[in-house]
């Protein structure tokens, strides 16, 4: 078994707090990474509302379903039967004590909205994305700051990057070597519409939505234009709206916002959007095996969606809340810069880049964030190919993407 990140915050969150919610994507490994808890904390009770019945009973007397199990319980898939949150409440509040119920969810917000308007103040939540290189690769991992990287080395070739871009981090298929990913994720897709897509939205025309969201997989990494990607699958652009806040919501694609200066009326407001799980992205926009993506158009697009996805998970690894410390910086002027790490009163400045070798040029964009904001601009960075970690000047360095 791979071993998660998330477990050890799960255990220190457990004995703070009497609710523990572990969101995500279907199939990143929820259910599993509360079984490894509790197998290494004693015996934790587990029901999961996949099956009808139960969840049934959930809804119309989850008063009586819950005093079926005994504390400390896991409560697999909560988004079927919100009707349970606030008798977990009540539950919660007459014992007093911490680590009594720990939920999954595969709708990340709609779930997390649910949760916290039950349970504020009861309630530490967890995202879980599919596995992190650093995860599957059985290295100690924290959340990214290019200030506090130590010396390292590229271990891997592109080659063995773009296998991995094109594999994904499903734990499923990083477990089972010989499943393909065409297999796998057709048969993914066809659990999420049925699971996940009707429960949350009313689609008529299944084919259309695939249609969409293979559309949006080819649009990684880029900025969201609601306008041309309704023209492409022909529906108007609320819908698209709808559609993509689904995806949102079901922790398959991240929008990574823009940064603010409202002083500064030449910033870009579009945000950008990645698939955060690389494999499934491949998937949707027809790419058969790594090679070819490599040498495409698309591949600079695919390995900054890479890169920037397992920067996210290594601050949702750490317990951090990406939605406010990471964004982007464009401007009309078409000066842009991948990515900004704001912490700590600083903004950290970061390109991505496919080369080996990028040099100094990819640093020209850096100086248009001196004098935007209050913050301190901070070290910054080249994630790239490099074999290993490179001063390019005082406040600059290149760093291999296997440092993250």
């Amino acid at each position: 078994m791979i071993k998660r990140t998330a477990v050890s915050r799960i255990e220190e969150l457990s004995k703070h707090f009497p609710v523990i919610m572990v969101c995500g994507a279907r199939q990143t490994g929820k259910t599993t990474l509360l079984k490894e808890f509790a197998r290494k904390n004693g015996k934790i009770n587990y029901v999961t509302l996949d099956y009808p019945v139960l969840k049934q009973l959930a809804k119309s007397d989850p008063e009586l379903f819950l005093q079926q199990y005994e504390t400390p319980l896991i409560i697999d898939e909560i988004q079927y039967a919100p009707e349970l949150l606030p008798f977990i409440k009540i539950n919660v509040d007459r014992k007093n004590t911490s680590g009594q119920y720990f939920l999954t969810g595969s709708q990340m917000f709609h779930a997390m909205k649910n949760v916290s308007e039950s349970l504020a103040g009861r309630v530490a939540v967890i995202s879980l994305y599919s596995l992190s290189y650093s995860e599957i690769s059985g290295k100690d991992s924290k959340a990214f700051l290019p200030e506090e990287v130590p010396f390292s080395e590229q271990k891997r070739t592109i080659s063995e990057v773009f296998g991995q871009i094109y594999r994904g981090g499903m734990p499923k298929l990083s477990a089972d070597k010989e499943i393909s990913s065409e297999d796998y994720f057709g048969s993914y897709m066809q659990t999420y519409l049925e699971r996940d897509i009707r429960d949350l939205i009313n689609i008529r025309d299944e084919e259309r939505f695939l249609r969409f969201i293979s559309c949006v997989a080819a649009r990684t990494a880029q900025e969201v234009n609601l306008s041309d990607i309704s023209k492409d699958i022909g529906i108007d652009s609320k819908t698209a709206d709808s559609w993509l806040s689904v995806l949102v919501s079901s922790g398959i694609v991240f929008l990574l916002s823009p940064f603010s200066a409202n002083t500064v009326k030449r910033i870009v407001k579009r945000p950008k959007l990645y698939f955060m799980d690389t494999g499934l992205a491949c998937y949707l926009s027809l790419w058969n095996n790594p090679r070819a993506l490599e040498l495409s158009a698309m591949s600079g697009a695919m390995f900054e969606t890479y890169v920037v996805s397992e920067i996210i998970k290594s601050y949702a690894n750490a317990g951090v809340d990406v939605r406010s410390r990471l964004c982007y910086y464009r401007d009309n002027n078409s000066k842009e810069i991948d990515l900004l790490i704001v912490q700590n009163g600083k903004i950290f400045p970061i390109e991505i880049k496919k080369s080996a070798n990028p040099g100094r040029e990819s640093l020209k964009n850096f100086n248009v964030i001196h004098g935007l904001s209050n913050f301190e601009v901070g070290k910054g960075c080249i994630l790239c190919m490099a074999a290993s970690t490179l001063p390019l000047d005082s406040m600059n360095s290149l760093i291999p993407i296997d440092a993250i």
